[in-house]
């Protein structure tokens, strides 16, 4: 028998899986971080600073408490955090390296000939030289070490090292030691990793099998589609084939989407419906989700349980933009009801907000906007300004 889920419900545990119905202001130690992203998996990693940069944003939007330096101290002194790929740059638990090692072999297999095919033939030149330099010399930022006369052109031109310093990290044998102005440090993994993550070994099978479990662990339901794209590990053959092994541990729910239409199919651990009753719903307070917000990540997933579609148009031209170059989506409670487009002056020390969207069927009550304020105030305190200012028409 398959069971249906209700789009409530459904909503209820995803978020509660995202970390995103916890007390927002419960005090949120160094080890109480490590614990957040462990649970969520990774923190996607962008340059932007529309307001604050994503990883940060992320965090921020789970609980008001979080600090930065926590975060730099986990990665940079304690090797308990790292920096590699799932779908994009992100951060990740060091206790996941075991399993990124699969990653890098695969990387390894098929970088080289994807990338004589961008960069030409020749392009590792540099290879030999520029691990010799690191692991005489320690960490280095690619501009330490960029040839004379090279011009820069952002990632479709780097110069000879940087495409070295870039293959090594790729696959395993450079890690991020840390960011200068958000500038990569690279040195050798062992110098970065600690050897209780770096130097244990797994099987395929086991890694497959990680891959797969801690996916639907943290995603609570999921197509096979889902479990392979959550980490970008593993294939959808692949995960439809661990389905397929471990179906005695598996039970197909029917989850209703928030705009009507058919239930979509879905697995879930065996005991999921014995503990909905376990999953907290969300505080009703309005929360800025950064764009790269892990919650959101999947755009098809989120149109199909909150009914809201959502694109970031940093990469549409200008005119052709629906709402704007970086537009924050706005959660309440379990609903995702508008977006604003909104950025942090630091000159003149304002968080100036440039426009509101709210929802269809979304009314701009009186409280929901005294809500909405105090979220705006509590963003630009964490920006680091020291007041929001609401510019001509920003309500449309």
């Amino acid at each position: 028998m398959t069971n249906l889920l209700s789009n409530s419900d459904a909503r209820r545990v995803f978020l509660a899986k995202q970390g995103l119905s916890a007390p927002p202001n419960r005090a949120l130690t160094k080890a109480g971080l490590l614990q957040l992203i462990h649970e969520l998996g990774f923190v996607q990693v962008d340059s932007i600073q529309t307001v604050e940069r994503a990883h940060h944003q992320i965090l921020f939007s789970r609980n008001q408490t979080y600090r930065r330096e926590h975060l730099t101290a986990l990665l940079e002194k304690d090797g308990a955090l790292f920096e590699h790929w799932t779908h994009d740059a992100s951060i990740l638990p060091s206790a996941f390296f075991v399993y990124w090692k699969h990653k890098f072999r695969h990387q390894e297999k098929v970088i080289v000939e994807r990338w004589r095919k961008w960069r030409g033939e020749g392009f590792e030149a540099a290879f030999a030289e520029t691990y010799e330099r690191v692991e005489r010399d320690g960490a280095i930022l690619a501009r330490d070490i960029k040839a004379d006369g090279h011009v820069s052109g952002g990632w479709w031109n780097w110069h000879p090292n940087k495409t070295a310093l870039e293959y090594f990290w790729h696959t395993g044998k450079f890690a991020i030691a840390g960011r200068s102005n958000f500038q990569k440090i690279y040195d050798l993994a062992e110098r970065v990793i600690p050897a209780e993550f770096r130097e244990p070994e797994v099987s395929r099978e086991e890694f497959v099998d990680w891959a797969c479990r801690s996916a639907l662990a943290r995603l609570g339901f999921a197509t096979h589609g889902e479990i392979s794209a959550f980490w970008n590990l593993v294939s959808p053959d692949e995960a439809k084939a661990w389905v397929a092994a471990h179906r005695d541990e598996l039970t197909e729910v029917l989850i209703e989407p928030a705009l009507g239409g058919k239930a979509r199919p879905s697995w879930a651990f065996a005991d999921f419906l014995s503990t909905l009753d376990t999953y907290p719903g969300a505080p009703p307070r309005i929360r800025v989700l950064s764009p790269f917000d892990p919650m959101i990540r999947d755009r098809n997933r989120t149109e199909r349980l909150f009914g809201f579609f959502y694109r970031i148009e940093v990469f549409v031209p200008e005119p052709k933009r629906e709402y704007g170059y970086y537009v924050f989506p706005l959660l309440e409670g379990d609903r995702l009801i508008g977006r604003i487009d909104m950025k942090a002056d630091r000159k003149k020390s304002t968080l100036d907000v440039k426009r509101l969207w709210l929802e269809p069927g979304v009314k701009p009550s009186v409280g929901r906007l005294e809500r909405l304020e105090a979220e705006l105030d509590r963003v630009a305190r964490f920006a680091g300004v020291e007041k929001v200012v609401l510019l001509d028409g920003w309500r449309g």
